[in-house]
């Protein structure tokens, strides 16, 4: 048995058809057929059993496909622990489009921490080995590691005349235009805040992106992340007496995502106690909060003026 078996294996048992299989590691379909049963001969077992479309897995294959991943893992691992410095492990992160720049950008820190020798590639939305996304747009199939958590804030135009009220009490609430996202997984849990107030709906968006958007244009007010209206011109936030609701912002994966030796280690290290508190993450956190009070005071200004 060796790895060009086992890879072999790994393919067919994800394609569950030999021709499609082939295809995916450039080779031929006789000799694919002709590699996998020797990989059984080997074992002693028999892995798939042939259809007149495809084929199914066995019990045994059931048993040898996670062993078969980290086993190639680990031949990947030490591959790249024996190369030159310059070689990379390659991760690729898709980031949803509502994760705002203050976690994307603290999560590159954490992440060229842990693997030093990185090559990262980003992608807009759900792709890659693992996403940057809040908790309830994961997939079934997928873990989550909470990296933060953040609550809802009040977002209102620095223009509407409530934003010169440092607290909102439910009559000052009892008729302002709200703006919601019907389609959202939060629009559930943030009912009970626009039921309790008899405002209308002044619009409705399809994102929490597209309803900032609409905050700033003046449009109505709108229950969002707070990471997300921190560093928005044109909208202040306010406390407000409401339920109050939280979100948590970190990484989706597949399980077997973790097979990847730059995501394993990322993984590792996101998963220790100083993680979240390492020196440089503090000093962008300040970094961040001193733009928010800067951002803040000219919203201030904007206002009285």
């Amino acid at each position: 048995m060796d790895m060009r078996q086992l890879n072999a294996f790994i393919a067919v048992f994800e394609e569950r058809n030999i021709t499609s299989a082939a295809q995916r590691l450039y080779t031929s379909q006789p000799t694919l057929s002709v590699t996998i049963r020797q990989l059984e001969e080997a074992l002693g077992t028999t892995l798939f059993e042939r259809l007149p479309r495809g084929v199914e897995v066995t019990d045994d294959a059931r048993t040898l496909y996670p062993q078969a991943r980290r086993l190639l893992a680990e031949a990947q691992a030490l591959t790249h622990q024996f190369r030159q410095r310059n070689d990379r492990l390659a991760l690729e992160i898709g980031v949803e489009n509502e994760i705002a720049a203050r976690h994307l950008e603290a999560f590159l820190v954490m992440a060229y921490r842990a693997v030093p020798n990185l090559l990262l590639t980003l992608q807009e939305g759900c792709s890659g080995d693992a996403r940057l996304s809040v908790e309830e747009d994961c997939c079934e199939d997928e873990l989550f590691l909470p990296l933060w958590e953040e609550p809802f804030v009040l977002a209102l135009p620095v223009t509407h005349p409530l934003a010169d009220h440092p607290h909102l009490d439910e009559a000052q609430l009892s008729n302002v235009p709200w703006i919601t996202c019907p389609s959202h997984p939060s629009h559930q849990r943030l009912m009970e805040v626009y039921n309790r107030n008899s405002g209308s709906v002044a619009a409705t968006a399809g994102s929490l992106t597209l309803a900032l958007r609409l905050v700033a244009a003046g449009a109505g007010l709108a229950m969002l992340p707070e990471s997300m209206v921190s560093h928005q011109p044109g909208v202040i936030t306010r406390t407000a007496r409401a339920p109050s609701l939280i979100r948590r912002v970190g990484l989706c994966y597949a399980a077997q995502a973790l097979d990847t030796p730059a995501l394993r280690l990322l993984h590792t290290h996101l998963q220790a106690p100083h993680a979240l508190d390492a020196p440089a993450l503090q000093e962008q956190q300040a970094a961040f909060a001193k733009a928010s009070s800067i951002t803040k005071a000219d919203a201030q200004a904007q206002t009285l003026r």
